[in-house]
């Protein structure tokens, strides 16, 4: 299929929808509607970009960045583990932590089982987006309550002009984006 690159920005580009207040809307192919080909090739190219880095689990946060996690999970033969937006009931020993989600502009508590982290964790937080990073430091404290290490965080899409993958760098964490997109002014998406 080619660069993962190439093909993400030219589905961007093809199929991204722009709206006011800084909003990309990617859900014929990414977070409403999934692409199977796309996902497996973006699976593929975070698990190359992270062999060799000592990873053992991957973590999300529920919804949109399950898929993208499960085909790296697959390819590089990882259990998966995501943060849940409800406490279900059959969940005792819970981490949990507030994210704010840019999107829909809420607060959301979020939880993982205890049982699924653990100090001997060296993990990659896999997302669809990355914007203002308020998901990533949610996913941040969870692992930091479990003692997991935090070795890189992979997206998707990296929305440059809102600041988020800056913060998580100058923190000192590895961030890999897959499309970076510079602006989305005058409703004109504007990719690296």
């Amino acid at each position: 299929m080619g660069n993962s690159f190439d093909i993400l920005k030219k589905r961007i580009m093809q199929d991204g929808k722009c709206y006011e207040g800084g909003i990309l809307k990617v859900d014929s192919f990414i977070n409403h509607q999934l692409d199977p080909d796309l996902m497996y090739e973006i699976g593929h190219e975070f698990s190359k970009r992270f062999a060799g880095s000592g990873v053992n689990k991957i973590m999300t946060i529920e919804a949109s960045g399950i898929a993208p996690a499960i085909m790296m999970g697959h390819e590089m033969h990882l259990p998966v583990v995501f943060a849940k937006k409800k406490k279900p009931k059959t969940m005792s020993s819970m981490l949990t932590t507030t994210v704010h989600s840019f999107t829909k502009d809420r607060d959301y508590t979020v939880c993982i089982s205890a049982d699924f982290l653990s100090p001997d964790d060296r993990i990659v937080v896999i997302d669809d987006f990355m914007a203002y990073g308020n998901a990533s430091r949610g996913l941040i404290d969870l692992a930091s309550q479990a003692g997991a290490r935090i070795v890189g965080f992979g997206f998707i899409i990296e929305k440059v002009f809102q600041h988020g993958g800056d913060q998580l760098r100058n923190d000192g964490y590895r961030v890999e984006s897959l499309a970076r997109v510079l602006s989305l002014d005058n409703c004109q998406i504007t990719l690296e």
